[in-house]
């Protein structure tokens, strides 16, 4: 069943975090975006049909940004117990797979999942130099059988208009994806 994000309140500052990338084995924080004016933060994992459909366009959008004032992290919450191709091995070979461009690490406490109310995967948080969310919502239109094009329209909008400065212009929709794969007993309450 398809799980909508939680649409965290716009202006909430950057939780903090410490988490692993999976390729390098470097650990990463709010700290280590210092320098770059925006940062975006991605939920995503490795099995889900949601994030298999787009992670094409995350590739690429870390690509276009590369070299912009845009950081990105993305980070697998999921269980790799219950959920073994979401395991950091595994995300690690999907991360070499489409040569991100941008720190894939795994939240193995899922406290930073819990942090940001990540519900699903893909879900995205975008924020600016004070490090205060300014969007939160989906990639695009499109979904797996849905054959709308996955342009990354909507989050690249927001983007654009945050490394300018800008107010972001119209409605947020909500990201739609698999629900984060929560330890027994350890989902929270939004979930």
């Amino acid at each position: 069943m398809a799980t909508p994000s939680a649409m965290l309140p716009l202006g909430t500052t950057a939780p903090p975090f410490s988490l692993r990338d999976v390729v390098s084995g470097r650990t990463y924080s709010l700290e280590s975006f210092a320098d770059k004016p925006t940062l975006l933060v991605m939920f995503i994992c490795r099995h889900c049909p949601y994030v298999v459909h787009v992670e094409q366009e995350l590739a690429k959008i870390g690509l276009d940004y590369r070299d912009t004032g845009l950081g990105i992290i993305a980070i697998s919450s999921n269980d790799p117990v219950g959920h073994p191709d979401d395991a950091p091995p595994k995300l690690k070979e999907m991360a070499l797979r489409l040569n991100f461009p941008f720190p894939f690490c795994h939240d193995e406490t899922q406290e930073v999942a819990k942090a940001y109310r990540a519900a699903c995967t893909p879900d995205f948080y975008l924020f600016d130099r004070d490090r205060r969310l300014v969007y939160r919502g989906q990639l695009d239109d499109s979904r797996p059988g849905n054959n709308k094009s996955v342009t990354g329209h909507d989050l690249r909008s927001a983007i654009q208009a945050a490394l300018i400065g800008k107010p972001i212009e119209g409605t947020q929709r909500p990201s739609i994806g698999c629900s984060i794969k929560w330890k027994p007993g350890h989902a929270p309450p939004y979930a």
